[in-house]
């Protein structure tokens, strides 16, 4: 037997289609469609519910909520749908979920993003999660200051869905289901006044509620359930303890990832790249979006919740393994003048890299990675 909603989406494109024929090539719906009927109020009515971070441990810091986009019920059920939902690309094969996957920290265990017709991207996807605590703009280079700006430009990125927004706003208004969860998010009154801001407030209300927060860590340090292992608690020691002195060699993780985020939300040269001068990247990163060439080689550094999920690494994939990563720390910089003062060469064992990686693996938030309310609704 064929799901209903299922039914509810075949029976929207089956639709859509007759209504682009039916119209040929003149203008679509009631704006100028001799062929077409005119348009009909949306059925429903509009009384959306609220959402609460209430469920938030006190160690994490308050949500950053736009005041133009409360969270609600509505909003979110229908960014979730849209999140994974094809129709948004060209050829309704590329979803955001295509390049950002659950069970990989949503992304795609690949060093870069492949788009439509196949298109190679220039960067990593990034992991969605905690997005909702992020002040500092968002993408590798922070060049979108909030999630609903950020949403707006892979829709119409040529290596990512590569569609109009034009066109995609008339296919959801044109669609036999998605006007009613308009109407209950956002209180649309007609099909013809869903727009892409509606799109973009839906995705930033689900992708806000991406939070992870109960890994083994958690449970261990702020739960007090269990202990760590002798191997676990060397590694945490490497991560966060260091010496004053400045000739001492460590690692000092939590100068970039710190705080219970695993991440400070800021844009760093990491010491990975070996080039002549700053304006030998050949990926600026954040100095190519504010044209500050002391930026340049700055990517954000993203949060270490769920790291062991999320290979390969680093804004362009370079790095396999987490392996590879601590050997390239723990070799230093390359003397380029905007490298984080942080980064300086330290001796790292076997045993301390194994120590390492058992405190990452500690991060692993498998409630996150299989929860429901994060799942592809359409299954």
């Amino acid at each position: 037997m064929i799901p209903l909603y299922k039914k509810i989406f075949f029976f929207g494109a089956f639709a859509l289609a007759l209504g682009f024929t039916a119209c040929d090539d003149e203008p679509a719906g009631p704006d100028g469609c001799a062929n077409c009927p005119a348009e009909q109020p949306i059925t429903g009515e509009y009384n959306p519910t609220a959402y609460s971070f209430d469920y938030l441990p006190d160690r994490f810091p308050n949500p950053i909520i736009p005041p133009d986009n409360p969270m609600t019920e509505e909003g979110i059920a229908l960014g979730r749908m849209l999140f994974y939902d094809p129709i948004l690309s060209r050829d309704s094969t590329i979803s955001c979920a295509s390049c950002h996957l659950q069970s990989l920290s949503f992304t795609d265990g690949a060093a870069v993003s492949i788009g439509i017709d196949n298109r190679e991207g220039v960067r990593s996807a990034m992991p969605l999660v905690n997005l909702a605590f992020n002040p500092r703009g968002f993408f590798w280079d922070g060049r979108s200051a909030t999630l609903e700006e950020q949403a707006l430009i892979p829709i119409e990125d040529h290596r990512e869905m590569d569609e109009s927004w034009d066109v995609a706003e008339e296919k959801l208004r044109r669609h036999t289901a998605y006007p009613q969860y308009f109407r209950k998010a956002f209180g649309v009154e007609y099909p013809s006044e869903i727009t892409r801001e509606h799109v973009v407030k839906a995705l930033a209300q689900f992708e806000r509620t991406l939070i992870s927060y109960n890994s083994r860590f958690d449970k261990v340090v702020w739960e007090q359930q269990g202990w760590p292992t002798d191997l676990e608690q060397e590694g945490r020691d490497l991560f966060f303890v260091e010496t004053a002195l400045p000739t001492q060699e460590h690692p000092g993780c939590s100068h970039c990832h710190g705080s219970s985020l695993f991440t400070e939300n800021n844009f760093f040269n990491n010491g990975i790249s070996d080039v002549e001068g700053l304006e030998a990247f050949a990926d600026k990163g954040l100095g190519g979006f504010n044209g500050n060439i002391y930026d340049n080689g700055k990517f954000r550094a993203p949060t270490l919740r769920n790291i062991a999920l999320t290979a390969p690494y680093m804004h362009d994939g370079r790095f396999a393994t987490l392996e590879e990563v601590l050997d390239s720390y723990a070799q230093g910089g390359h003397g380029v003048p905007n490298e984080d003062p942080n980064i300086q060469p330290f001796t790292l064992t076997d045993e301390q890299k194994e120590a390492m990686i058992a405190f990452l693996n500690m991060l692993t938030d498998t409630a996150f990675t299989n929860n429901p309310a994060f799942a592809d609704p359409f299954k």
